[in-house]
């Protein structure tokens, strides 16, 4: 059986940081990836986002071996083409939010998986969303 196919949004690879609301919630499932229970893909401004959040609080040591985890854990990282970039302008018009924001739920949208978040405010109305921190 193949593992259920997450898309997670940068609000949740903040919460990898720190102790707060979903927080061990978001740990597991980083864990759940690592053993193949789930698979994790990110879009690309995942990891400037989290890494860049990391930096500031916690310093590039942190950050460096932050991104070493996503590597070693084989995170999927999709990048831009034209088709996710349109998409993406697309979901922030229907969300009524940012590019950034609504990066995770229209790569979510096209690979069929379900959105996790941390964000209600974003990605509430999301169709297929797991919103963590309840």
């Amino acid at each position: 059986m193949s593992p259920e196919v997450l898309v997670l949004d940068a609000s949740v690879g903040v919460k990898w940081l720190r102790r707060e609301p979903g927080s061990d919630e978001a740990r597991e499932l980083l864990a759940q990836h690592a053993e193949g229970v789930v698979c994790v893909v990110v879009p690309v401004i995942f990891v400037h986002e989290v890494l860049d959040v990391t930096r500031r609080l916690y310093g590039v040591a942190r950050a460096c071996g932050l991104w070493e985890r996503l590597e070693h854990d084989e995170i999927t990282v999709v990048g831009l083409d034209s088709r996710l970039v349109r998409e993406t302008l697309d979901m922030a018009e229907v969300l009524g939010c940012t590019f950034y924001d609504a990066a995770a739920p229209a790569l979510a949208t096209r690979v069929g998986a379900v959105l996790v978040s941390a964000d209600r405010r974003a990605h509430g109305a999301v169709e297929r969303v797991r919103l963590l921190g309840r």
